[in-house]
């Protein structure tokens, strides 16, 4: 969308309307407040998190079966502790993120457009809480299984905490942006930049790269471990048609009627 240059006055003075274009130089001014903003929030929510760390980390761990974790370097057990709360602390801040990304883009928007945004953020959160949640419950507990039993009988595995703790926490981002799919694809379907029709014929793609993600997140060669993150990959690609399709439903009745 073009952007309309304003008087400086105005903006100056803070008269403009707040969902209206602003210019460059305003542009800029508002990205640099909103990730200072930001970076305050992910601050603050890290330093909570650290208190809780031991916690945090005592549930990680609880899905790793029987596995003994160990560390080797004198200042691996206090770099472990640090990234749990920096991977907290973002997990915690996530909905404030959103919040200030939606207000930042918001001028650029037409009001149907805002209106669809705000009703789906909430959605956006509790999605990403699924997926993260699936990840722990499902995801993890076969995949170390698997990852400390290979070999087992030919070494006798040692696990250091740091790995297993960045393992654990790529899975569960990875997992948890996975499961926004389904919001996204309504969204860019509401304002009219992907059709439904278009995804419907690139399912056998969508099945194809579904496992190719799943092989990426997954860190094992386990076809079984790796199945258990693309089949679900590929079922939300697939209620994500049906939602883009429910987006764009209400718009053909508004124009055969």
């Amino acid at each position: 969308m073009p952007i309309r240059i304003k008087p400086i006055k105005k903006i100056l003075d803070n008269k403009q309307n707040p969902d209206e274009p602003l210019p460059f130089r305003a542009h800029l001014e508002e990205f640099r407040n909103r990730l200072v903003k930001s970076t305050i929030a992910v601050v603050l929510t890290t330093v909570f998190s650290f208190i809780f760390a031991k916690d945090i980390f005592y549930l990680l761990e609880s899905r790793a079966g029987n596995i003994n974790l160990i560390y080797i370097e004198m200042t691996e057990m206090i770099e472990t502790y640090f990234q749990v709360a920096i991977i907290s602390g973002l997990v915690l801040a996530l909905p404030y993120l959103i919040y200030q990304l939606v207000m930042f883009i918001r001028p650029g928007l037409t009001s149907k457009e805002k209106n669809y945004l705000y009703i789906l953020l909430p959605s956006v959160v509790l999605s990403f809480a699924a997926g993260a949640l699936f990840g722990y419950f499902v995801l993890i507990p076969p995949a170390a299984e698997f990852l400390v039993s290979f070999g087992s009988d030919i070494a006798t595995p040692q696990i250091r905490v740091g790995n297993y703790v960045s393992l654990m926490a790529r899975l569960l981002l990875a997992i948890g942006l996975c499961f926004e799919t389904p919001l996204l694809m309504f969204f860019l379907a509401k304002i009219h930049i992907i059709n439904p029709s278009l995804l419907a014929r690139y399912r056998k793609v969508a099945f194809v790269g579904a496992f190719i993600i799943g092989a990426v997140i997954t860190p094992t060669f386990d076809p079984i471990n790796q199945a258990l993150v693309a089949l679900p990959l590929y079922i939300l690609y697939e209620a994500g048609i049906i939602l883009a399709k429910i987006a764009r439903h209400g718009e053909k009745k508004q124009a055969t009627g």
